[in-house]
């Protein structure tokens, strides 16, 4: 071969390595001000390769059986990741029993799905492929799909030097959620006017305790709780998971980040407005004997409300909804 041939193909070929070394070098995620650094698993730790093929994945219908739903179709991103409806459909129409959680901020979650009982992100996918009324398939299925896709191979083989598998589709799924960061609504940025300023004040106020639960950077304590929604539940929350008695209607404390645009709201969709949820928790919830200690009512004028309802709805982080990067 002619020397300058060689030499051409040579530097082509480190220029190449060097790309391909900075588009799979760790990712440095943008935390929010005021916001701890994650937890990150030692054999998942973010890429740029591992994001973008975790972004395709969230986006892509090949996910479920029938090759209609995705990650997506119950996490939109205009609803910070939620639904706007109270039950959203799977596969051939089929209706869930759950109300879509937001997925902002799931990388500090350490319990997941409705009742916590799925540990990691690494994991909580499953649910979704598995469940007969979302996505009603397997992940080996999954994985056979898309190893007859060559560019899906390749964006695998480059993310975890792997061709697609059980491992690498958990995995890239994760790490693009745990991408979605949120924190930075006006709360964030101490905007807050007058009205939110008095509803702010409510809100931590020893009356209406509402810190007591949805405390912390997140505005979840993360904890399983019974919030007196209904005396005798269709729905058994943690027990399902435990067959305890103590765990009828037990469920994951919510974030309150972004609240705003996350109705209807409970497990179930089941209450439409953010004035509707203040009542209930005004009312003291229903009588049922695991009843969070939280949970004894309180008394609140209408400007009350109306300036409790102006500090949740500075919670709302437009940045983070309107934000290309998350986009498919």
């Amino acid at each position: 071969m002619n020397k300058w041939l060689l030499i051409f193909f040579t530097l082509l070929f480190i220029s190449c390595g060097k790309e391909r070394a900075n588009q799979n070098e760790i990712y440095q995620l943008d935390i929010p001000q005021g916001f701890p650094d994650p937890i990150i698993p030692e054999d998942n730790q973010l890429t740029y390769e591992r994001i973008e093929l975790g972004k395709r994945l969230f986006y892509d219908p090949i996910l479920s059986k029938d090759g209609t739903i995705s990650c997506e179709s119950c996490h939109k991103q205009e609803f910070a990741f939620a639904d706007n409806i109270a039950i959203s459909a799977g596969v051939e129409g089929r209706l869930g029993f759950r109300n879509s959680m937001s997925l902002a901020n799931m990388a500090y979650q350490d319990a997941l799905m409705r009742e916590g009982g799925v540990p990691t992100l690494e994991m909580q996918v499953l649910v979704p492929i598995q469940d007969h009324n979302e996505m009603d398939f397997n992940i080996l299925s999954v994985a056979e799909r898309l190893n007859l896709d060559s560019t899906y191979v390749n964006a695998s083989i480059r993310a975890y030097n792997r061709i697609p598998d059980a491992f690498v589709i958990t995995r890239a799924l994760a790490s693009f959620q745990r991408t979605m960061l949120s924190g930075d609504s006006d709360y964030d940025r101490n905007l807050l006017d007058e009205k939110e300023e008095n509803g702010k004040e409510l809100f931590f106020s020893d009356e209406l305790a509402c810190s007591s639960c949805h405390g912390t950077f997140l505005f979840t304590n993360q904890t399983i709780e019974n919030n007196g929604l209904y005396e005798v539940y269709e729905d058994s929350g943690k027990y399902r998971l435990t067959n305890l008695q103590e765990d009828i209607g037990r469920f994951k404390v919510p974030s309150l980040r972004n609240i705003e645009i996350t109705a209807p709201y409970m497990h179930n969709g089941s209450i439409s407005s953010l004035e509707e949820v203040i009542e209930h928790y005004a009312s003291g919830g229903k009588n049922h004997f695991n009843k969070s200690e939280f949970i004894t009512g309180f008394s609140i004028t209408d400007d009350e409300k109306d300036n409790l309802i102006s500090f949740l709805k500075s919670l709302t982080d437009n940045n983070f909804t309107n934000n290309s990067f998350f986009e498919e």
